[in-house]
């Protein structure tokens, strides 16, 4: 004799069942911030500012739709199996299935058929992302321990530039560094193709903004490129995606999306408070301070 369960059912059913309903809705909705429904909207996802950001967007939104079909049939079929398999008395013995072919077939395909879509619009969407032409604009990007370094081309660019040393895109640089008590500032022209050089002089970083749905390793001895085209002015920030060893966290940076006019004031600003630079500075045999600089040039606390 088994464990005799209380049996709720008819109208009184019903209503337990309604009221439950309505009290978790309201317990949901009520948690919801005007932030919360923004991001909800967004399905976590920051707000697009760049031409390449509604392409990672949308891959995520429809894998989202992939996993709520898989989800409601899987629960489906659990429900179903609960509700017809049910055992209807205590003496009730159900019926013994070992296997059931089409369904075998199913759960075995359905999800190779699924990887393979994956896969394939996720590779044309990171084609897409990484995709390299002719930019507008090229910033050279050093990541070193524990900030960052933001080198801007002064005059004319040279679109055939490697990037490698000694064929840079411009005959000259101005740059901005952080440190331990100063988190540096990236600033973009809006509606422009911005193309990062992005090195590391000491071990591996990542540069990433969440707000261009996009990140790249910065590898040491290696460089790596990436190009956004940002739509929208304003603030956002950025990170290192990578742990890059004790002070990881100090790496922030914020970004500031401005119009034309105010990318080049900015760059004159630059150049009149002397930070100036034939080359872009990237690391090189000064690795342990802060920019790359000569020791004496490197900002107090630098030092690793």
């Amino acid at each position: 004799m088994g464990l005799q369960v209380p049996k709720i059912s008819g109208a009184p059913a019903r209503r337990f069942l309604r009221v439950a309903l309505l009290g978790v809705t309201m317990l949901v909705l009520a948690g919801c911030s005007a932030a919360d429904e923004h991001q909800i909207r967004n399905l976590a996802m920051p707000d697009r500012i760049t031409e390449q950001g509604p392409y990672t967007y949308e891959l995520w939104k429809w894998a989202w739709v992939a996993a709520m079909v898989t989800g409601v049939i899987v629960w489906g079929l659990i429900f179903y199996v609960v509700v017809k398999f049910r055992r209807r008395s205590d003496d009730e013995v159900p019926r013994q299935t070992r296997y059931n072919l089409p369904l075998e077939v199913f759960y075995t395909i359905a999800p190779v058929l699924m990887c393979i879509v994956f896969f394939f619009h996720t590779v044309r969407v990171q084609d897409i992302q990484t995709e390299l032409t002719t930019p507008d604009v090229t910033v050279e990007v050093t990541g070193q321990q524990w900030s960052w370094t933001f080198n801007h081309g002064v005059g004319e660019q040279n679109p055939d530039a490697t990037g490698q040393p000694d064929d840079y895109a411009y005959d000259s640089y101005v740059y901005t560094s952080g440190d331990g008590s100063e988190i540096p500032t990236l600033v973009l022209p809006v509606d422009q193709r911005i193309q990062f050089n992005l090195r590391s002089p000491d071990v591996i970083h990542d540069f990433g903004v969440p707000s261009f749905l996009i990140k790249m390793d910065v590898i040491p001895g290696r460089l790596n490129q990436l190009q956004v085209t940002p739509t929208v002015e304003g603030d956002y920030v950025g990170k290192c995606y990578e742990l890059c060893g004790v002070y990881h966290s100090r790496m922030l940076f914020k970004v500031k999306v401005v119009s034309e006019a105010e990318y080049q004031q900015y760059i004159s600003d630059l150049a009149d408070a002397g930070q100036t630079a034939e080359q872009p500075i990237i690391g090189g045999a000064n690795v342990t301070t802060q920019t790359g600089l000569d020791e004496s040039q490197s900002q107090e606390g630098s030092e690793e």
